[in-house]
């Protein structure tokens, strides 16, 4: 189970096509002109306790099981849980391999920023172990949980301490992990890409292990383009979570990219190269120009 935050929203345009519920507003066509139904009270609240009781299952499940077993079955057990919180807000997994790609044994994994829920996907998909904010780490509960889970924390504008997380990044990948960051470094509503910073991208080149671009987007059940997930700009996490819990079936769509090589060959073998071919290939996935 994996209980990272989102990165924090610093300079992100607001969801400009949609209200705090979530709903779409002015929208294009490729977007829902009329909200879905949304769901029950009851339901809501249903869904609510049985994300408390999820929660207070994770933190036994820390508590008891992850300090007796083996790092193979504690993938497994992150997995499932991630899997078991999306069912429970009706989101539905869809995995792509675009090309064939399958997951190398190893590996980065960068991929684009739309929402809290992004860690779970990625986590439902192939268990991951996350980069975030330090700050993370001092929250209540929270940042216990994190510490728990794999998170290697990064403490914003110090250029040293982002040696020391390079260092901890490359360890965990040539252990036979994969880690997965968000180089935008902050949420956007789904509907374009910020610019990718590389800094935590030069372990990959350092170990020549592949960068392995996965695309994250957001639909309503007829397959359109949804913006309830999405938490960016003002949106609130409360905001964010009642968005989703109206709508009664959610699709969250992760397409795994070809590997990038990073060997020395390679035409990606520096980092800025390397974050421009990356953001390249997220963009071709969703449909957006690459500027």
């Amino acid at each position: 189970m994996s209980f990272h935050l989102a990165s924090p929203k610093l300079n992100a345009p607001a969801p400009s096509l949609a209200h705090p519920d979530g709903n779409a507003a002015a929208a294009p066509d490729t977007l829902s002109r009329t909200a879905p139904r949304p769901t029950t009270r009851v339901v809501r609240l249903f869904r609510c306790a049985r994300l408390v009781l999820h929660l207070v299952q994770g933190v036994l499940t820390l508590m008891l099981v992850y300090p007796w077993t083996s790092p193979r079955h504690r993938r497994a057990l992150k997995r499932r849980w991630a899997r078991q919180l999306l069912a429970m807000l009706g989101f539905a997994l869809e995995v792509r391999h675009a090309d064939g790609a399958v997951l190398p044994p190893a590996g980065l994994v960068v991929a684009n920023h739309v929402s809290w829920i992004d860690i779970y996907a990625l986590n439902a998909t192939s268990p991951v172990a996350f980069v975030s904010k330090a700050e993370v780490r001092q929250w209540p509960v929270i940042g216990w949980l994190a510490a728990h889970t794999d998170t290697i924390f990064l403490r914003r504008g110090s250029r040293g301490h982002a040696k020391v997380v390079n260092g901890e990044i490359e360890s965990a990948m040539t252990a036979g992990a994969h880690v997965a960051l968000f180089p935008e470094g902050t949420t956007t509503d789904g509907t374009h890409l910020l610019h990718f910073h590389g800094a935590l991208l030069q372990p990959a080149v350092e170990t020549g292990l592949p960068v392995i671009p996965i695309a994250l987007s957001y639909h309503e059940a007829d397959g359109r383009p949804s913006l309830a997930p999405a938490y960016a700009g003002d949106t609130t996490m409360g905001q964010c979570l009642g968005a989703i819990l109206t709508r009664r079936r959610l699709i969250v769509r992760v397409q795994i990219l070809p590997p990038l090589d990073t060997g020395p060959d390679s035409p990606c073998a520096d980092r800025r190269t390397l974050a421009r071919t990356a953001r390249a290939s997220i963009a071709n996935a969703l449909g957006f120009a690459v500027d």
